[in-house]
């Protein structure tokens, strides 16, 4: 174990060096399931401000809280920091020899110059032709995705899933019904939220609702 870890930690180094400042690798382990300091290698932290110590993402989150054998690398997706930075990112899944998975190596690129570039160029040669079907097409942003926030630790991690769940129902907390509420514990419990020490707590004041409810909703996501 110790062994796959240092091939990371190498593997991590090179990388870095190879593609320049630019390139954020970050590790996460599983081993230990201590979820609130799963960070155990950094290198250029500086693009996301995280360090060793450091709780997870969202994709840690859901990595345990899945069935392993249904888990895949995500390649080329975007994140953005909490300064406003692009990043292009993957995520990849290191398995122990039980098929279990072990480490997570994340790869962040900090693509914001090159997107700034881009949008240079896509104004300078787009003809008016061109922008009409744009608009048209409900394309924004350059047609960019909307990126996952990048979080520090668990208690950042949670207010997001929370701002996500609420925002996915649409409506104020005080004008939430029964099936509403569900929706959010639903979403919650699906992205590994209450694995979080005490999220379930914070979500059931915040809902309104008592812990022994709280269960039943989770109860009724997991049938």
């Amino acid at each position: 174990m110790g062994k796959r870890l240092d091939l990371l930690k190498q593997i991590s180094h090179g990388l870095a060096v190879h593609f320049g400042s630019n390139c954020e690798i970050v590790i996460h382990d599983l081993t230990k399931r201590e979820i609130e300091h799963s960070i155990v290698y950094v290198e250029n932290g500086s693009i996301s401000g995280r360090q060793v110590g450091d709780g997870p993402s969202r994709i840690v989150l859901e990595t345990l809280k899945r069935d392993p054998s249904r888990i895949h690398d995500r390649l080329s997706y975007l994140t953005k920091t909490e300064s406003g930075q692009i990043l292009k990112s993957s995520t990849m899944y290191v398995r122990g020899d039980d098929d279990n998975i072990e480490y997570i190596f994340a790869l962040n690129y900090d693509i914001t110059s090159l997107l700034t570039v881009e949008n240079a160029l896509h104004s300078l040669i787009t003809t008016e032709s061109e922008l009409e079907l744009e608009t048209g097409s409900g394309i924004s942003d350059g047609g960019i995705a909307q990126p996952q926030k990048i979080t520090h630790n668990v208690n950042e991690l949670l207010d997001s899933l929370i701002e996500q769940a609420l925002a996915l129902v649409g409506k104020p907390i005080a004008a939430m019904n029964k099936d509403d509420k569900v929706k959010v514990v639903q979403f919650l419990n699906s992205a590994g939220a209450f694995l979080i020490t005490k999220s379930g707590d914070k979500v059931a004041s915040l809902l309104g609702i008592s812990k022994f409810t709280l269960y039943n909703y989770m109860d009724a996501t997991n049938k």
